[in-house]
């Protein structure tokens, strides 16, 4: 069926062409009910054999037959829906009767299906995903019985193929890739954060009688005002730095430290970028707070849970970082804008060590962060004098220039 090819062509050009689009315009609505009473079939069977498989505990040898079976089910229930797709969606969007959702809908598909030539472990995943999303859109619309049961199976399964996503993209990031190739890979991870946070978590709440997700909440609520309007760059970066805060709850192994560390450095690159090269004074402030809050994100959510480092030196630095970041906590209560203060100094100075001993030029970020510095009274501005005995000459950087000139 993969094989089979979907390119959607203009047939309509003689008499027998109309013809044979009127004739396939009657008999879709039969295929399409036929269709969807075959996957309504294989929907069923697929729930049986995944709750038996589910309630099996204790004998391995029949957890190992309900699992075959379940696997069956699964296999054969997503070869209805793209037999669906083959046989009805396709057709109708070639004769022209297609809605705005059906041709969205094979669109969608067609770039899923570009992907098993280049990338053939995401279209894999993709695949199952894609299809799965179509059907719980439609059971949903159609309010089926037993939705209740489809959504425990669709959330656990979505749920795998996520994880797996992400895996893939981890492994990705590890291969000597172009800077433009890892920026890809970033930004697929990004987005596909954000479709889980938006698709699957709010199903997994839902469903939640733990309090589970007690501790994720209030970082949820502010990523769901990012979700409306239009975003600047900023905002962007900000939805972003949020959604990496929750992966690390939800998907510790799938997204692995390290991993997660990259996309917190590349954001802070994203940042400091906006600092320097912004000409509104506003916009660059609004970085540099947003900035702050996400070094101590950086070093909270994640440094502090980091057990391997690649330099014994980096892990001592750390520490020191540590042990001065919890002294600055001890006078929140008391003086806030003391400790406030003390804390971007803390902050400015460890990505000034970073920044100094990289090989990139960032004299431009070094420099914005001194001026804070001064700023906050935690170093002194030199100015260009010179004392001789018994006079004090001082020049401007313009005057200097003349002079040079």
């Amino acid at each position: 069926m993969e094989q089979r090819s979907l390119r959607v062509v203009n047939t309509n050009k003689n008499f027998f062409a109309k013809i044979t689009n009127t004739i396939s315009k009657l008999l879709i609505p039969t295929k399409l009910g036929l269709n969807g009473i075959m996957i309504t079939i294989k929907r069923n069977s697929l729930l049986k054999a995944y709750e038996a498989y589910r309630k099996t505990k204790d004998d391995e040898s029949k957890k190992d037959n309900l699992s075959k079976k379940y696997e069956d089910a699964y296999t054969l229930y997503l070869e209805s829906i793209d037999k669906y797709i083959m046989d009805s969606i396709y057709k109708k969007v070639k004769n022209g009767t297609a809605s705005d959702f059906e041709k969205n809908a094979l669109s969608n598909y067609y770039e899923v299906i570009h992907l098993k030539q280049t990338e053939y472990l995401e279209y894999k995943y993709r695949k199952q995903k894609y299809l799965l999303e179509l059907d719980y859109k439609t059971a949903k619309n159609e309010n089926i019985k037993n939705i209740e049961k489809y959504e425990t199976f669709y959330i656990a399964k979505m749920e795998q193929l996520y994880k797996g996503i992400l895996k893939h993209f981890s492994i990705q990031l590890a291969d000597n890739l172009t800077y433009q190739d890892k920026n890809m890979v970033y930004d697929k991870i990004f987005d596909l954060l954000e479709e889980y946070i938006s698709e699957i978590l709010p199903l997994k709440m839902k469903k939640d009688e733990t309090n589970t997700y007690v501790n994720i909440i209030s970082q949820y609520e502010k990523f769901d005002r990012l979700t409306v309007g239009k975003l600047d760059t900023k905002d962007a970066i900000e939805k972003r730095m949020i959604l990496l805060g929750i992966s690390r709850q939800l998907f510790t192994h799938s997204l692995p430290l390290v991993v997660a560390e990259q996309c917190y450095i590349k954001l802070l690159k994203d940042l400091r970028n906006i600092m320097v090269t912004t000409k509104i004074k506003k916009k660059s402030q609004d970085a540099y707070n947003l900035l702050i809050e996400l070094i101590e994100d950086y070093n909270v959510r994640l440094l502090s849970t980091k057990i391997y480092w690649d330099k014994p030196s980096e892990r001592e630095e750390y520490k020191e970082f540590w042990n001065n970041y919890k002294k600055i906590q001890k006078i929140k209560d008391e003086d806030f804008d003391r400790y406030e203060e003390e804390k971007q100094a803390l902050f400015i100075k460890a990505d000034l060590k970073k920044l100094s001993k990289a090989k990139r030029n960032y004299n431009k970020i070094i420099k914005f962060y001194k001026k804070k510095l001064v700023e906050l009274g935690k170093m002194k501005e030199l100015s260009n004098t010179c004392i001789t005995s018994d006079k004090i000459y001082s020049r401007t950087k313009r005057e200097a220039k003349k002079e040079i000139g």
